[in-house]
């Protein structure tokens, strides 16, 4: 009996959602008395392989097929993965391709599929836990049938440390060519991707609490002395002060940076569904009871118009 998991990348590099899924893997085998296999499929799959040899990880099986992410490709590779491995649970990456080939594998496995989970364990059954109502309430799904597929939510897992002494090897797959009808030539950026937020070690994230767009100018300046990032909650991408690809939070992008310094931002469910992962939360916002403090290891509770320039000259000196 073994878990599998696969693990994803693009424009080539592993993303981290990929060590996180090691992580929720070795806890799920330890569960079940089982090993934990990681795949990866296309790309640079033997310097792939190298990266996954991570603790916990008991087989690295690589599949040889192009360069990026391909439905089609997914679908036939790890189908036949599971097919081989007779997997007691599937997890795969609850992200835009990992949503693209989950359903697809999963009906053609016969397997029940249950998404977006924020934990697992089991208990004779398998317990998966969900967030709903725009994460305001969790609950559990039972899946009684093994196998099954299961998407993980990014950054809900830590990554799982290096030094693995797992078995990396290849595995073969006859890819029906003439079922692959579509192929990735090139990428091209989007309106507003100045920046990718979620690749920033250091993130200065500000909230409603600015006011307006012109007081911004006073988080950039801060940015800019510690080397860091700018990004924000939802009002102020929905007021157009800071484009999308800013946004941080269930309705953008989840983020895991080293450092994340939330300015003005409360502390909405929506909003910490997307960086709590972060290393490290420190929080500046004159209400003590901002939700906000709740998850951050450090607080500044003061006005961000005080601290804000204190805090740059401090970085800038």
């Amino acid at each position: 009996m073994t878990v599998l998991a696969v693990a994803e990348h693009r424009r080539g590099e592993l993303r981290d959602v990929s060590h996180q899924l090691i992580t929720a893997g070795r806890e799920l085998a330890d569960a079940v008395g089982s090993e934990l296999h990681v795949a990866v499929v296309s790309g640079d799959v033997e310097r792939f392989g190298e990266d996954l040899n991570r603790e916990g990880v008991d087989v690295v099986h690589t599949v040889d097929h192009g360069e990026e992410f391909n439905h089609d490709v997914y679908v036939q590779a790890v189908e036949a993965l599971a097919t081989d491995l007779d997997p007691a649970y599937l997890l795969l990456p609850h992200t835009v391709n990992g949503l693209d080939y989950a359903p697809a594998v999963a009906e053609r496995l016969g397997y029940p599929l249950v998404t977006d989970a924020v934990d697992l364990a089991v208990d004779g059954a398998l317990e998966v836990t969900r967030e709903m109502y725009g994460s305001k309430v969790e609950t559990t799904i039972e899946v009684e049938s093994r196998p099954a597929a299961v998407t993980v939510r990014p950054a809900e897992w830590p990554g799982a440390p290096s030094g693995g002494d797992a078995v990396v090897e290849p595995f073969d797959v006859s890819i029906d060519e003439s079922a692959v009808r579509s192929t990735v030539t090139g990428f091209e950026e989007a309106a507003g991707g100045d920046v990718d937020i979620s690749e920033a070690d250091v993130l200065v994230s500000v909230g409603r609490g600015i006011e307006e767009e012109d007081n911004l100018d006073i988080i950039f300046d801060l940015a800019e002395a510690m080397d860091a990032t700018v990004s924000a909650s939802r009002p102020v991408v929905d007021n157009g002060w800071l484009p999308k690809n800013r946004q941080v939070g269930q309705s953008g992008k989840v983020v895991t940076p080293d450092v994340y310094l939330a300015i003005g931002i409360s502390g909405a469910v929506q909003h910490v569904a997307g960086m709590k992962g972060a290393d490290t939360i420190i929080a500046i916002n004159k209400d003590p009871n901002a939700p906000i403090f709740d998850i951050a290891d450090y607080g500044i509770v003061d006005d961000l118009f005080e601290v804000v320039p204190a805090l740059t000259e401090e970085f800038g000196g």
